[in-house]
């Protein structure tokens, strides 16, 4: 059994890995440690895991947490994580973190966006990048996992097999619409109910903090011009990108890279994806149409943004890690209605 440690559990991705964490037949939950709720049970601040755990929140320590688990999981806010991050691997823990604070390699472009200087730089060349069809080989051996956002896994996984065949003049257009929860559980009056309620908006544009991720996955090929919208929905990604091809492109051939890919489901010319299908999945479904008229090739993927955007693709980097079957505690079809 692998033994687990969560530290930042009461947060939307915190609580969700706690959740998966917990049904995970090879997983043993050792700790959870949390900044706002020490000392408390952990079914009395999230009353969800009535009699599914019995443990209580602790104080962070790094050095007990590094002796009594196998791997520990970040989940609290970005800018936050690299404190613990550093703290934890000093104490020789193999680490997962799911906020943004190992993604990027340049401390700058970091500074630059996340409006913060990077307390722990010299740990960004070790980190990986905790994208699984990706970069499968370097999660074998990794001691610290950077889980991507859940927007640049919507753009990243369409994008990747058809890099080579886009256009470099032309900046690949990338429209995403999230569900609320996406902004995290900190309260928030853009949010609140009355003001997101039969609302749709844009934000952050030419300046979101997933720009670089994505350009930086997308090993600097592509010029992105992204656009993230936020939704009434609770959860969920839907992401349109129009790429501009450099020839004549045969899409479904390029995406057979992903046919043994156990959570890319690749749904075909003219089959488009719905949040709805994969809520609560670990599931990216992708389609496409090319449009003769203006020569567009038009992507369409879909996430859930907690699970396969978030804490879906930590278990799965996990088990990578592990040696376990990438599908273990993780197989679960999309919730309806």
């Amino acid at each position: 059994m692998i033994r687990v440690g969560i530290v930042g559990a009461t947060g939307y991705g915190g609580r969700e890995l706690l959740r998966l964490l917990a049904m995970h037949p090879e997983v043993t939950l050792s700790a959870v440690a949390s900044e706002s709720s020490p000392g408390q049970r952990v079914d009395e601040v999230l009353p969800a895991f009535r009699k599914i755990t019995d443990l209580s929140f602790e104080a962070f320590d790094a050095k007990g947490l590094a002796k009594r688990c196998d791997v520990v999981f970040i989940g609290v806010p970005g800018t936050k994580s690299m404190a613990f991050g550093k703290a934890l691997r000093e104490a020789g823990a193999t680490v997962m973190d799911i906020g943004p604070d190992f993604r990027l390699k340049d401390a700058a472009l970091f500074a630059k966006y996340h409006k913060a200087t990077h307390s722990a730089p010299e740990l960004l060349p070790e980190s990986v990048y905790g994208l699984a069809p990706v970069h499968r080989e370097k999660l074998r051996t990794a001691n610290l996992v950077a889980v991507p956002g859940c927007y640049p896994i919507s753009a990243i996984l369409p994008l990747w097999p058809l890099l080579d065949a886009a256009k470099t003049d032309v900046p690949v257009v990338i429209d995403s619409i999230s569900g609320i929860s996406g902004a995290g559980k900190s309260l928030n009056e853009a949010f609140h109910f009355p003001e997101m309620n039969e609302n749709l908006k844009a934000y952050k544009l030419g300046v979101h903090q997933h720009i670089p991720e994505i350009e930086q996955e997308l090993g600097h090929k592509a010029l992105v011009q992204f656009t993230p919208h936020v939704a009434p929905l609770t959860r969920g990604i839907l992401t349109t990108i129009t790429l501009r091809p450099s020839g004549k492109l045969d899409a479904a051939a390029l995406y057979e890279c992903y046919r043994d890919e156990p959570f890319v489901r690749v749904l075909g010319e003219g089959v488009l994806p719905e949040v709805k299908h994969v809520r609560a999945s670990n599931f990216c479904d992708i389609g496409w149409v090319m449009d003769a008229r203006t020569g567009n090739l038009l992507v369409v993927s879909a996430i859930d943004n907690l699970m396969g955007g978030t804490a879906g693709m930590a278990v799965q980097c996990m088990n990578i890690r592990f040696g376990l079957p990438e599908t273990t505690g993780l197989l679960y079809g999309g919730m309806a209605p």
